[in-house]
């Protein structure tokens, strides 16, 4: 074992005011089933590989039922980063005040679920360039093409990370440095290669940008190439926790969220006009929606991979 292994862990207890699901918070983070960033133990315990702007770092966060708090340890040059922006990670920062479900399937949806909260990383980077591989493919493709852009030009995570098979994202800079053909062989097309070292180029201009208002993270996302409605959102839901967003241009979120609502699936146009009352926190019906388990029911055959994408800004 290395130095960095042997170092002790940093830890910390955290009494949220409100039943925290830790598996509810961070499960938005997870990219598939194989997601070399997250673990999960049998007992519920979530491991998590993280780039924070201190460095890298191994977070274990557990819930504690019997007395209300989270307990969370982490490795690291970020690990203290890490454990100072926990609460927020969990939901702490996100509030539902304001809030009208308008709706008896929505008022339902949030009776049953009354302490669903969204979390936020304040990591953009992070966000954006999983969302970017994700860009009109399966999850099939994107994950997979995620699994190994992380396993070539990621790290291992700190302390135990290693042992637990947990990875690091690589950075930006790596990313500006992949052959165009190393893309190829990961199975991303230019379309979305390009749009990725394009952010990467001003990465780090961008993480400054995770304090400024969602309209303003939105609006220089979206004057990227290759960035569009939908990454932006992506982005915005994960790394600022911005109740607003909506991912438009998904294959199944208006469709479901029309089904759900009105009993006929709607289109993008159909759902923004449906949405436009619950501004500026839009993004609670498709996240009630999802956690009430609603969406029309699946038929037909599932859309398979594909070998060409045309170069479409989502």
């Amino acid at each position: 074992m290395g130095a960095m292994d042997a170092t002790p862990a940093l830890e910390r207890t955290w009494h949220p005011d409100w039943p925290c699901s830790v598996r509810s918070a961070l499960w938005p983070l997870r990219r598939g089933g194989g997601d070399p960033t997250m673990r999960v133990d049998d007992d519920g315990g979530i491991w998590r590989g993280c780039r924070t702007p201190e460095g890298p770092a191994t977070l274990h966060v557990r819930a504690r039922p019997a007395d209300g708090a989270v307990e969370a340890r982490a490795w690291g040059p970020g690990a203290e980063w890490a454990l100072d922006g926990l609460p927020a990670l969990l939901g702490a920062d996100d509030s539902w005040e304001g809030f009208e479900p308008r709706h008896p399937v929505l008022a339902e949806a949030w009776r049953h679920h009354p302490h669903v909260r969204i979390g936020r990383t304040g990591l953009l980077w992070e966000a954006l360039a999983p969302a970017v591989l994700e860009q009109k493919v399966t999850g099939q493709e994107a994950f997979a093409g995620f699994r190994m852009l992380v396993h070539r030009y990621g790290e291992r995570a700190p302390g135990p990370g290693r042992e637990r098979r947990l990875w690091v994202q690589p950075s930006a800079a790596r990313v500006r440095a992949v052959p165009s053909w190393e893309w190829l062989k990961m199975h991303v097309d230019p379309a979305r290669s390009r749009a990725l070292v394009g952010a990467a180029k001003v990465a780090d201009t961008l993480e400054r940008l995770v304090d400024r208002p969602a309209e303003e993270v939105d609006r220089r996302l979206r004057s990227l190439p290759g960035i569009g409605v939908w990454t932006s959102a992506e982005v915005r839901w994960r790394a600022l926790g911005d109740p607003d967003a909506v991912s438009f241009g998904d294959y199944h979120v208006a469709k479901d969220v029309g089904w759900a609502l009105t009993g006929t699936p709607f289109d993008d146009e159909q759902l923004a006009a449906y949405l436009e009352p619950y501004r500026p926190q839009r993004g609670r019906v498709p996240l009630l929606v999802a956690v009430a388990g609603l969406h029309r029911p699946r038929r037909g055959p599932r859309m398979s991979p594909r070998t060409h994408l045309p170069a479409r800004v989502r």
